[in-house]
């Protein structure tokens, strides 16, 4: 009887610690927008929070610095930076963020991921090397990558293969997991991100057209799916080769079984056609779905 009871106890835990806590987890747009300046809106980024401390960014695009302010947030919580791929649009913010640590008297490491590059775009580490080695944009910042200078943290940075088109676990961190994913994005380098917390999920695309078909799987599950919303639904050519429009976004999410779809990475030419996209998406998806603006949190309480 004895043996019976601890086993209906320890199948109940299992099965509690898979369940999503969505009062420990939200997401937070710092930025919501792409790379104009016309918009009115800070370029991507997300702050992912675990029982109100912000944990981890998903990319700090222009003026995300700017909007992180605004929160409540702790500089000295955040563990890593996660980046989909090093268009300005997405990481130009982050030199602010390292200088600024200097200010919160950090102590601690702080994890960098990123695609591996190429001709048109760095890899994480060349990307971190390129700004504050003793070569780089910033050398007087060198303490935070040179091996053996004196310094209270370190920028350690990891790439990720985009070689090959598979599921990677990029990071087992203190309460959390992050998995990439490389995504078409053109011939750039691009990944898609996804980070299990506290029973919950919560994935974000990037920028992405959906001809390497990855993000779906690993998107299975999320309770969250953040996915870039930058082309209306006839948008063709370049920018079609590049992202993808929302019918195809509807088709992942329905596909992957997500419970929430944020629509981000909004831009003047899908700006105040949110019927027709909720329309092209409502012909895949039921789930609820939401179009990001700035400071925007949204909690896993469904």
């Amino acid at each position: 009887m004895r043996l019976l009871i601890f086993f209906l106890f320890f199948v109940s835990q299992s099965v509690w610690s898979l369940q999503c806590q969505g009062d420990r987890v939200a997401v937070q747009v710092l930025g919501s927008g792409g790379p104009e300046m016309s918009d009115g809106r800070a370029s991507t980024a997300y702050l992912i929070r675990l029982d109100g401390k912000g944990i981890g960014l998903i990319d700090v695009g222009s003026g995300s610095s700017i909007n992180y302010e605004k929160t409540d947030a702790k500089l000295n919580d955040i563990e890593f930076f996660a980046f989909t791929h090093f268009h300005v649009d997405h990481s130009a913010d982050f030199p602010a963020f390292i200088k600024a640590f200097y200010f919160s008297g950090r102590q601690s490491d702080i994890h960098v991921f990123g695609p591996t590059g190429n001709s048109y775009l760095p890899s994480a580490v060349d990307f971190v090397n390129r700004l504050f080695g003793m070569g780089g944009l910033y050398p007087y910042l060198s303490e935070y990558v040179e091996q053996g200078a004196d310094s209270r943290f370190k920028i350690v940075a990891h790439d990720i293969n985009v070689s090959e088109r598979k599921k990677d676990k990029a990071h087992q961190g203190n309460g959390y997991t992050l998995s990439a994913v490389p995504v078409h994005h053109g011939p750039l380098p691009a990944l898609a991100w996804r980070i299990d917390v506290a029973g919950c999920s919560i994935t974000f695309s990037g920028d992405m057209s959906n001809h390497y078909q990855t993000l779906a799987e690993l998107a299975k599950g999320s309770d969250i799916l953040v996915a870039h919303h930058a082309i209306p639904e006839m948008n063709q050519g370049v920018a079609r080769h590049l992202h993808m429009p929302p019918s195809e976004i509807g088709q992942i999410a329905a596909q992957s079984g997500v419970k929430q779809l944020i629509l981000s990475h909004r831009m003047r030419r899908t700006l105040g056609k949110e019927k027709q996209a909720l329309k092209s998406i409502r012909q895949h998806f039921q789930g609820s779905v939401y179009f990001a603006d700035d400071l925007k949190k949204y909690s896993l309480n469904l």
